[in-house]
């Protein structure tokens, strides 16, 4: 585990004899278990190898919730965090401001960059929970050599930072398409089917849409794409964001149903089951669905993580050996998985702002993240360089009747279908 002690870098520095300033930066740090503060302090000048990177946005994450609560008892905390706090945040999009020497042919100041949180080649240390120059919810951070060696900073082509925030949760998803199996012959192939059909269900939540995004727009295509949940009001709020309209011009049947019942999803199937079933919810009767209507040779991912370690549900064992049915699960996601929703939101294809209902400064950022279970919807996205109150996108209106801004803030989410986007994002960084 790395002992970053600001003595100690300090030292590294006067070795280089570089005649650089001294940056200040603003940011949450955690000094062990229940105890974050938001605290301005000093970073040294970074070295030949390293970057000087401005945070614009973070988006909070429910294990920084969890690394609050633990703090040094944290598998990726040090044990010495109550005297070298560390920076908390991982899904983060910033600006290149300042480039070491060793740099200047891969990157240039204002660069769009974001970094994956699990440095997986050193073990334990990850960004947002091991590092005291380095973290999600700061103005600036130091970006070390170390981590530009291994390629873990990458770049972003989006007018909007908070893609690059969205990117590490959007590859959570990614991941699990990868992660669907069916036998090919001799040989499995992972990934969906191409021209098969694929169940979403509970799928109207943050995620859940965001699987529809790239079921509608990855790089494999089926042919149907049903979504369930058993509320009316998200279904209709997810029908009005993806139109069954536009997929079926695109070759995809694409249909919201409020069901829990097996036979009615088959018949929708066309009588053959899915070769594909998303479970979204921690939930055994979700499970037991997704098993009961799968189709011969289909998989079944189960992309909700329980909290109760002894979750289980039942699961059809005949089926698994005569219908060749196959179950798979993953938490987190690869740089490699990251690099590919880099690709798609560069092409346009995807839109992880859908996941998106919550604004807040670097102020609110200690205590979304501390009471983040209590407050419903979904991502809650931290502008480092504002102070603002966490906010959500409904309340604009309302807040707009005394309060200019955002009452164009609230015209501008609306003209993006209720979405936050480019346009509302650079108007809040102007205004706020």
């Amino acid at each position: 585990m790395r002992s970053c002690t600001h003595s100690e870098v300090r030292a590294d520095y006067k070795e280089t004899g570089k005649d650089c300033y001294i940056m200040k930066t603003r940011a949450a740090r955690l000094y062990g278990a229940n105890d974050a503060r938001l605290e301005e302090f000093e970073l040294r000048p970074i070295t030949d190898g390293e970057l000087l990177i401005k945070i614009i946005s973070d988006s909070v994450c429910m294990s920084t919730h969890k690394t609050i609560l633990q703090g040094e008892k944290h598998l990726r905390v040090p044990e010495n965090v109550a005297e070298n706090p560390v920076i908390l945040g991982h899904e983060f999009c910033a600006e290149v401001v300042e480039v070491g020497a060793k740099w200047r042919d891969k990157f240039a100041v204002g660069d769009k960059v974001v970094m994956p949180p699990v440095l997986s080649y050193i073990g334990v240390e990850t960004v947002g929970y091991s590092f005291c120059e380095i973290g999600g919810v700061s103005t600036y951070s130091i970006v070390y050599e170390h981590i530009l060696d291994h390629d873990f900073l990458m770049k972003v082509n989006s007018d909007a930072y908070f893609n690059g925030s969205l990117i590490e949760p959007a590859s959570c998803v990614i991941r699990g398409y990868k992660a669907s199996m069916h036998l090919d012959g001799d040989t499995p192939k992972m990934g969906i089917k191409e021209g098969g059909k694929v169940a979403i269900l509970a799928g109207c939540g943050p995620m859940g849409l965001v699987a529809i995004d790239i079921a509608l727009h990855g790089k494999t295509k089926p042919s149907m794409v049903v979504v369930t949940d058993i509320d009316d009001a998200r279904l209709d709020r997810a029908k009005e964001i993806y139109s069954p309209e536009k997929a079926k011009v695109d070759g995809i049947e694409l249909l919201f149903v409020n069901s829990t019942d097996k036979d009615e999803l088959i018949e929708i199937s066309g009588g053959t089951g899915f070769d594909d079933v998303f479970v979204y919810a921690p939930v055994s009767a979700v499970v037991e669905l997704g098993d009961a209507i799968l189709g011969f040779d289909g998989c079944l991912n189960f992309f909700a993580g329980p909290l109760d370690k002894k979750f289980s549900a039942n699961f059809n064992f005949y089926n698994v050996h005569y219908a060749q049915h196959h179950v798979a699960g993953t938490s987190g996601s690869t740089p490699d998985d990251m690099r590919d929703i880099i690709e798609l939101i560069g092409e346009n294809r995807l839109d992880p702002s859908v996941m998106i209902t919550h604004i807040g400064g670097i102020d609110a950022a200690i205590d979304t993240t501390v009471n983040l279970p209590k407050i419903p919807g979904g991502k809650k996205l931290i502008y480092t360089h504002i102070e603002l109150p966490l906010t959500a996108l409904a309340d604009f209106e309302k807040l707009g009747e005394t309060d200019a801004r955002f009452k164009a803030l609230d015209a501008l989410v609306k003209s993006h279908k209720g979405l936050w986007n480019t346009e509302a994002e650079k108007y809040l960084l102007e205004n706020f």
